[in-house]
């Protein structure tokens, strides 16, 4: 017997506000920046099975992990899962997706004596162990070297923490209380969302909440299907050149019951860290379509039934082990941007120009000078967002697999992490000029303070810059300036373990957005305002829009 539709909806809502709860709960307690002020996080609600019931909060890439690392958690236990149970994974080739900082923890959730749910939660790790502090360096040739591989592994049994477990994860990192902190702050967030499920599957009954999560997966996926036959059918293709001179390529295919994305046809994996798993390039697909057919709504597993997605094992899309995965997230990031720049002169009304499309990762690193402890910044940076029509691009926002983040303040990175914050302003350099202007990357400046720091940077679209579109100019590249107090400055997209000194500045400066239309089609009042914002000198507005007001 089917529910009545109004108990699936308020069943389906409480599912929301849990896992906001789980979110909250993580944020409190856990122990590292990264995690209680920049939300590098996501938190959802699985079925018994793995499939994604509610997407929660946070990163929407990291939610996207969620689901998958739960079927290979599910699948390696099934039949030895109690009510208690807490499950760790981290590795990209057994359920982790992304790279071994991030661990994902999950918590079965049963009902009547039944497995109905699992609550799970990632997040950023700020060391996990490895050849180079933060577990992240350009210089790691395999897996291995970048830090504590966690298989699907059960480290909390039937409510008793299995203390070998705790002491190898301790072990490992070059920050054992913070990663031990952050991992118990996973644990209470998934132990909170556990028990506000077994309250609603106890109020309604589990047969019920069963039906409920059924119902409503499938609801995703009509209502998928519904924004397909809304889009232009056909095939495809596009190619581009990266940065390093490697070619990428995607042929997307539209009918009204499927979107085929076919990523085989690209380079071999590489021997680096910038490598991708099947998952999680599949993740990007499932931002594309949400984008595409429901951009406001819920995301649940039903929704994503319509992707086939296409890779080639031992591609850069479908990296196979022991390859290096730490930087993940750029190459992951270029096959989300292939797909948008395929399809957005097709469908100007879903997609703009293209965006700064870099996560511009920044580590920096070394012992704090007030109390001796080592510390590590793990900062994601803001850019510029692509214009769409009719509007300018946004800026300084976070990348678009980054979502509901934020960017440390200043108070917290000098108190915790050794640094002065000497200035962050918006990005007024060249590019994004457009009848709709690229929104406006920034300028950050960190001075050092520790006497033998580091930093490690790998920033893409630093040699091919967000991309215009009907005309619009490109936008401006992502990169790094490092300001020695002794030396020449350098610039770089990627660097690891440079080396620094008290006084020394590293200049992040992250990309405006592509513009969109015609330059000289932009309306003199809205140049006049861009010149009485400070972000276009009266010089410029005359060479590129042949204003003169």
């Amino acid at each position: 017997m089917a529910n009545d539709p109004i108990t699936n909806e308020i069943i389906q809502n409480s599912l929301q506000a849990v896992a906001d709860e789980m979110f909250v709960a993580m944020q409190k307690t856990a122990m590292s920046s990264i995690i209680y002020e920049v939300l590098d996080m996501g938190t959802g609600i699985t079925d018994a099975g793995g499939e994604l019931a509610s997407s929660g909060a946070g990163i929407p890439a990291f939610v996207g992990v969620l689901d998958k690392a739960v079927k290979m958690i599910a699948a390696k236990f099934a039949g030895e899962v109690a009510p208690g149970d807490v499950f760790a994974v981290n590795d990209p080739f057994h359920g982790g997706v992304t790279h071994l900082n991030d661990i994902i923890v999950a918590m079965p959730v049963f009902a009547s004596g039944k497995l109905v749910a699992w609550t799970a939660n990632i997040a950023h790790n700020s060391d996990v162990g490895g050849m180079a502090p933060g577990s992240l360096t350009g210089e790691a040739k395999e897996i291995f070297q970048e830090g504590l591989r966690l298989p699907p592994i059960r480290i909390i049994d039937a409510g008793k923490p299995i203390a070998s477990v705790f002491d190898i994860i301790r072990l490992n990192s070059r920050m054992p209380e913070v990663l031990e902190g952050d991992v118990w702050a996973a644990i209470s967030s998934a132990r909170v969302g556990a028990r506000r499920i077994e309250e609603i599957a106890a109020k309604y009954g589990a047969d019920v909440f069963e039906a409920a999560l059924v119902d409503f997966m499938d609801f995703g996926e009509a209502v998928s299907l519904k924004g397909l036959k809304a889009l232009p059918k056909g095939t495809f293709e596009l190619t581009e050149e990266q940065d390093d001179g490697s070619v990428f390529n995607v042929k997307i295919t539209l009918t009204d019951e499927t979107f085929t994305v076919d990523l085989r046809d690209n380079p071999d994996q590489v021997a680096g860290p910038i490598n991708s798993c099947r998952d999680g390039v599949m993740i990007g697909a499932q931002m594309i379509l949400k984008s595409l057919t429901d951009p406001r709504g819920p995301a649940n597993g039903g929704s994503f039934r319509p992707i086939e997605l296409l890779t080639r094992e031992g591609s850069v899309f479908d990296a196979q082990e022991p390859v290096a995965m730490g930087f993940y997230y750029e190459i992951e990031l270029r096959a989300y941007d292939l797909m948008w720049r395929c399809l957005a002169p097709h469908m100007p009304e879903h997609l703009g120009a293209g965006h700064f499309g870099s996560v511009c990762g920044t580590f920096i690193g070394g012992i704090h000078p007030d109390t001796g402890r080592p510390y590590t910044i793990v900062e994601p940076q803001v850019g510029g967002w692509g214009a769409a029509q009719g509007k300018d691009g946004n800026s300084a926002i976070f990348s678009a697999f980054h979502g509901e983040t934020y960017n440390c303040p200043a108070e917290i990175n000098e108190a915790r992490n050794g640094v002065i914050i000497d200035r962050m302003e918006l990005n007024c350099a060249p590019g994004g000029e457009g009848r709709e202007t690229g929104g406006r990357g920034v300028v950050i400046d960190y001075r050092t303070r520790a006497e033998d720091g580091y930093v490690t940077v790998g920033y893409t679209r630093s040699r091919f810059p967000a991309w215009g579109l009907d005309g619009g100019r490109d936008g401006s590249p992502n990169y790094v300036r490092f300001i020695p107090q002794e030396g020449a400055p350098q610039e770089f997209a990627f660097v690891s373990g440079l080396k620094t000194r008290p006084g020394d500045v590293i200049r992040v400066i992250t990309g405006n957005g592509g513009g969109l239309g015609d330059p000289c089609e932009r309306p003199a009042t809205k140049i006049a305002e861009d010149i009485f914002d400070g972000l276009l000198t009266p010089e410029h507005a005359k060479d590129v829009y042949g204003y003169d007001g």
